[in-house]
Parts: C-alpha cells; structure tokens; sequence
C-alpha cells in the first residue's frame, strides 16, 4: 500500500525545466495546500551551491514563472522551508555516495514515501537508478519519475528501461509526458467518457476522419544541439502526439485507474497499422522552415539558427490508421512543426455527412468537434443552422459553432500548470496520468519503422517557409484523399 511522498528528491534541480516548471508547479501546490505536511524537497546538482543560495534561486525562479499577482510571500517562505540542496555529480560514485547518505539521513526524519525526480539527461537514469539501489534508496516505498525522451528508438528505451527496472518495479516507475497533466487532455476523457451524447458517435460509422495538430511559432530557441538529434518525429509525435492519439481513440476503461486506462492506450498503439518502406512516400511528409515572418516579425531558417547543413525534419504529417472495429477506415491526420503561423493544439473530428440532403440548393457542410487544448482551452461543435431571414427558394442554411471556453466558463478557478498534477499524483502514488513501459517501447517501435522507411526512400525534408502550414506535400497528402487540413 503506497503512502504520500515525504521525501522528494531532484535530481537536476538547478536545470532549465527544475526553474521554470517543476519548483513553480511545487509552489502552486504549496499555495493550494496540496502538499503532505511532512514533506520534504532535496535538490541535487552539480552546481557547487549551498542550501541558502539554492532557495534565493528557487524564489526568484518562482516569482519570475507565477502570474503577476498570484505570488505570495507566505506561501513562497513556507516552500522553501521545505527545500534543502546537496550538490552532486551524477558521473562520480563517489559524489553519489555522499547523496545517499543525505538521502538516509533526511528519510530517517519521516515515515513516508520517497519520490526521486530525474530531470536530467536520459544517459543517467540508469546510473542513477543503479547506485540508489547499491546505497539501498530503491525498495520498497520508494519511486522514481522519468522525464521524456526516454531513448533515441526502440533499441536505446528498452536498454533505458531494462537499467531503470533492474532497481525499481515497474509499478514504481512514473515516466512523464507532460501533455498528460494538462487540463485539456484530461477533459478529453471527461468528454469522451461523462456524456452519453458522444461516447455513441465516436466511432467510423459516423466519423469520416480525426485530425491532431501540435503547432509552434518558435523555432529550435537555443536548443538547435538537442533538437538537431531528435526533430519533430521524436520531440513531439513519439510522445505527446501518440498519446493524444490514444486517449481520442482508445476503448472505455472499467475504471478511471491506472492498469485499466494504460491497458486501453496500449490496445491503440498495437493496433496502428504501420507505416514502411511501401507507405513512408505516400502517407508521410518531412519538412524543415526556411526564412520566413511569424506574427510580422522575419524569421530565420532552421540552418541559420543551427548554424550548420542539417536534414533534421522541422515539421512532420502523416496518415495513420487503427486497425480495430471502432476505427476502421477512418485515417487520423497528425501533423506538428515549428515556425508554423500560430501556436495551437487540437484535436479535431469530423463527422460523416448527412446521407441524403432535403434542402434542394442548399450547402449542408459536415458536423465537427474541436478540442482546442493550447494556447486556450476550448470545445466547439459545429452544426447546421437555418439562417433567419425569407427566401422563396426556401431554407437557407449556416453553419454556426456551440462554444465552449473553459477560461471564461471557470473564470474564477486558477489555471495551473500540467507539473503540478502530475507531482500531486506522483506523490500520491498515482500512476493513472504516467506512461508505461510497453505503450513507450510500442510507440518507438511504430515511429522506427517511418525511419527505416525514410532512410531506404532517401527522404529529404522538404522546404517550407517559416509562418506557413508546412510543405505543400503535407497538403496534397490529405487532398488524394478528398480531405483538407483544418487552418
């Protein structure tokens, strides 16, 4: 039986993401008394800095990441009574060893669970997770959370995976996508699976195709070294692309819980029908920007900004399809890129034509749903109407939206970032929003075969100017098939 964390232990917590979301998202949980009582938060780095250095560092990366006005000192001081810093580098044995005797002493002040939080580089979760269970950090009452990527392709996450579950279960093993504790997504499953009006209609019978669009205005923002090595397919459509894939096409789980959703998703990815050497020219397309404007202002190429030649993918779309009873037929459209003309990420269904139309002349355009999750949260279903007005030709039909804005519909409720519920389950012990290893290893396995197909083909992404949608290739891909792209 798990009991809430007492001990929350960073590792990298003097990183770019440590700053800018995991230690405002802690506060956020502090300010909303979330926290256990108990608990105690040990930042670890390799950073030569004592406990009082790395709390001014921790409260000036809070007030500079909170809203203007939802910082308040009392909630901040109280976090950082909190928060002890023990330096260590996670290469030396040595230095690891002293952290585990930091570690000792701090769980030997409490009785509850320990949480180790590996926000650095995927190459050390291994090494870490190996030398917690040599200094005997790693049994039982103890978890360790992942961050993404975890590998490069299959071979790399499941020799990652096989190092981490030498030492920890797998239940204890909470891998992150952070798109998983947004709101939006998981107001995806309260649409889906709290309303008796879609649950019915969300099948090929009455749906003719699904969209999945994650767009970005920036471009690589400093990490052209990192994202040089990965590009869109693995930054965005390994993870967070194929898990909103799953949670908009997966069966009703039994209960929302953890085995039974994560056994749903896992159904979604075995059954994606792959995509080869014989499909890759036809139902993929790579793209890289070039010099463009996003928003008025001129942008640079991607081979400007990385400063050397590259064939590194920018922007990616395909065509896939869940081979199953619920879906078959129906192709979902993914598509992500950077320096596309506005950021925005939805899910988008369209659903089949009325069979046979009454209204002589007039247009009757399909049903949709729109699942907006970023840069706002919002619903809209769009329905025909008739448009007010006389007509001797009779009824004049419009398309008009039902729309739902959550911001304005929950006015009065904080917006909070997606770290703070996935630390609150994390601590907990709450694995329901966290990635299993055989949904990991089967996403790799799908997105491996589209590389293989790539480099038999040759395939060189195609240009595309920045603040546009992406090659006209992306287009023609959705037109073959009588669909066009939602702009």
């Amino acid at each position: 039986m798990r009991s809430p964390a007492s001990l929350l232990v960073i590792f990298g917590a003097t990183g770019d993401l440590a700053q800018r979301m995991l230690f405002p998202s802690l506060y956020g949980l502090q300010e909303d008394v979330l926290c256990p009582q108990a608990l105690r938060i040990l930042g670890t780095g390799r950073s030569d800095i004592d406990t009082t250095l790395f709390r001014a560092l921790v409260a000036e990366a809070v007030r500079r990441n909170t809203p203007a006005g939802e910082c308040h000192e009392g909630a901040l001081q109280a976090l950082l009574e909190r928060i002890d810093y023990h330096a260590a580098d996670v290469s030396n044995d040595a230095s690891l060893q002293a952290l585990g005797q930091r570690i000792h002493e701090l769980r030997a002040t409490a009785s509850g669970d320990v949480v180790y939080h590996l926000s650095t580089a995927p190459r050390f979760y291994a090494p870490i997770c190996e030398a917690l269970g040599r200094n005997g950090l790693a049994g039982p009452g103890t978890r360790v959370m992942l961050e993404k990527p975890i590998g490069h392709d299959l071979a790399s996450a499941i020799a990652i995976n096989d190092g981490v579950t030498r030492v920890f279960d797998e239940d204890r093993v909470f891998r992150v996508d952070h798109y998983l504790g947004k709101e939006g997504v998981q107001n995806l499953l309260a649409l889906r699976f709290g309303n008796a009006l879609f649950e019915p209609l969300w099948n090929a019978r009455h749906i003719q195709q699904v969209q999945i669009t994650v767009a970005e205005t920036v471009g690589v923002e400093g990490r052209g070294d990192y994202y040089d090595h990965s590009g869109a397919m693995r930054d965005m459509l390994q993870n967070h692309m194929l898990q909103l894939l799953c949670l908009t096409a997966m069966e009703p789980p039994a209960r929302f819980e953890p085995s039974a959703v994560r056994n749903e998703k896992i159904k979604v990815l075995r059954s994606l029908r792959p995509i080869g050497r014989n499909e890759v020219l036809t139902e993929t397309v790579a793209g890289q920007y070039t010099a463009g404007a996003v928003d008025g202002k001129v942008a640079p190429g991607y081979l400007e900004e990385l400063g050397r030649p590259s064939r590194t993918e920018t922007f990616v779309a395909l065509r896939a399809h869940v081979d199953n009873w619920r879906w078959s037929g129906v192709p979902f459209y993914l598509r992500t890129g950077k320096r596309m003309p506005r950021r925005s990420t939805e899910i988008h269904l369209q659903f089949r034509a009325v069979p046979h139309s009454i209204f002589a002349g007039a247009q009757v355009e399909p049903n949709a749903l729109t699942i907006r999750l970023q840069p706002d949260e919002r619903i809209e279903l769009k329905l025909m109407s008739k448009t007010p007005g006389l007509d001797r030709s009779g009824l004049r039909l419009s398309q008009v939206a039902l729309d739902l804005d959550m911001h304005e519909e929950f006015a009065n409720v904080p917006r909070r970032p997606a770290y703070e519920r996935l630390y609150l389950d994390a601590i907990e012990g709450n694995s329901t929003l966290f990635v299993r290893r055989d949904e990991t290893e089967a996403a790799w396995e799908w997105i491996d075969a589209i590389f293989d197909g790539w480099r038999h083909a040759d395939v060189t992404p195609r240009p595309y100017p920045a603040g546009t949608w992406g090659p006209a290739a992306a287009v023609a891909m959705a037109e073959r098939h009588g669909h066009s792209w939602r702009e």
